[in-house]
C-alpha cells in the first residue's frame, strides 16, 4: 500500500492548499484538512458540507481521471462563506447524471449541487479546477 504524498500550506490566514496523490486514501485526507481549515475558522455549521462536498470531488478525480496528483484549495470567501477547489490535469468536465434507482452511483455532483450555494468548473491548457461554494449560516436572534 503507498502512503499519500501531500504538502500543506497555510495562504495567509484565509486559505490552506494540498497538493495529494490520486489514491484511495486522498478523499480522507482532502476531509481532514477541510476539517481544520472549518475549525480554525470558526465554521463548525458548515464543516459537515463541506467535509462530504471535498470528499466527493476528490474521489471524483480518483476514480475517473488517470491523473497522478490533484490539487486542494479551500479558501474563505469575502462575505464569510468557503470556495472549496480540486483541480488535476484531465481536461473533462464532470457532467451531473441521472441515475437510475437502484444506481449504486452518479449520485454525486447532484449532491455537490444541494449541499452548495454555487458550483462550476473552469478549464485551462492545464487541466482543470472543479470549485464549490458555501455560503455561512444565518443566526438566529436569541
Amino acid at each position: 500500500m503507498r502512503t499519500a504524498a501531500f504538502r500543506t500550506m497555510a495562504i495567509g490566514a484565509s486559505s490552506y492548499s494540498r497538493t495529494m496523490t490520486c489514491e484511495p486514501s486522498a478523499p480522507g485526507e482532502a476531509r481532514r484538512l477541510v476539517a481544520a481549515a472549518m475549525e480554525t475558522w470558526g465554521l463548525r455549521d458548515l464543516s459537515c458540507d463541506a467535509q462530504q462536498i471535498v470528499s466527493e470531488l476528490v474521489a471524483n478525480v480518483v476514480a475517473h481521471t488517470d491523473c497522478s496528483t490533484l490539487h486542494l484549495e479551500v479558501r474563505r470567501g469575502e462575505s464569510g462563506g468557503v470556495r472549496i477547489e480540486v483541480g488535476d490535469r484531465s481536461r473533462t468536465a464532470p457532467e451531473p447524471q441521472q441515475p437510475g434507482t437502484c444506481s449504486e452511483s452518479g449520485r454525486g455532483l447532484l449532491m455537490i449541487e444541494a449541499l452548495s450555494f454555487r458550483w462550476g468548473c473552469d478549464r485551462s491548457r492545464r487541466g482543470k479546477v472543479v470549485w464549490a461554494e458555501l455560503k455561512p449560516t444565518e443566526k438566529q436572534p436569541t
